[in-house]
């Protein structure tokens, strides 16, 4: 019996390898024949070619804008307006106190507010008040003198006046609504632009 079995074994393994092998000849002369193939490009068919986009060289010059800032003269008596330019944004007023917190360009001119001040800060309301918020540093590392705390005051003020929607400025310090920096110039009756200490 156990030889019956064995035989019906390997008969039935044998005709498996010869229809495998007649399936793999029938695969080899198909590729020979070329059958089953895709077909070779036609280059002279209409077929339209999507073109990859050629990376611009040209790039648009970014528009710029002149505004004006207040620093310090050298001796530290009065203001002196330094004309700048920056990058035209839609938050000029920002950008620009961005500047006079960055100091001047040169000429001798002194920065008048404290290394480390950052504007935390800015709106300008319908009504022409520009509420500015610094951060501490504005009142912590401001020299203790009453021309300190005024030339400090009021380059913020003009250089805010410039634009025709500020009529007035509040001026704030780490969110806090404050009626003075250091005692010197009272917040109280508003801060408007003063030329009398432009130079």
């Amino acid at each position: 019996m156990r030889k019956k079995i064995l035989v019906i074994i390997w008969v039935l393994v044998f005709a498996t390898v010869l229809v495998g092998c007649g399936l793999l000849n029938k695969v080899r002369e198909d590729f020979k024949k070329g059958e089953n193939l895709t077909e070779p490009l036609d280059l002279n068919s209409p077929t339209v070619l999507v073109e990859t986009p050629e990376l611009s060289t040209t790039v648009e010059p970014e528009e710029k804008t002149v505004v004006t800032l207040y620093f310090a003269d050298p001796v530290e008596h009065k203001l002196v307006a330094e004309e700048r330019e920056i990058p035209k944004v839609v938050g000029i007023a920002r950008a620009t106190m961005e500047e006079l917190i960055k100091g001047p360009a040169g000429s001798g001119l002194k920065g008048t507010l404290p290394a480390g001040t950052k504007l935390l800060d800015i709106n300008i309301r319908e009504d022409g008040l520009a509420i500015v918020d610094f951060s501490g540093e504005l009142i912590r590392d401001l020299p203790v003198s009453a021309q300190a705390e005024e030339l400090a005051v009021y380059s913020i003020v003009n250089t805010l006046s410039q634009f025709p929607t500020v009529q007035e400025v509040e001026m704030r310090v780490e969110g806090q609504t404050v009626d003075t920096l250091l005692g010197h110039v009272d917040f109280q009756q508003g801060l408007v632009k003063n030329t009398s200490l432009v130079e």
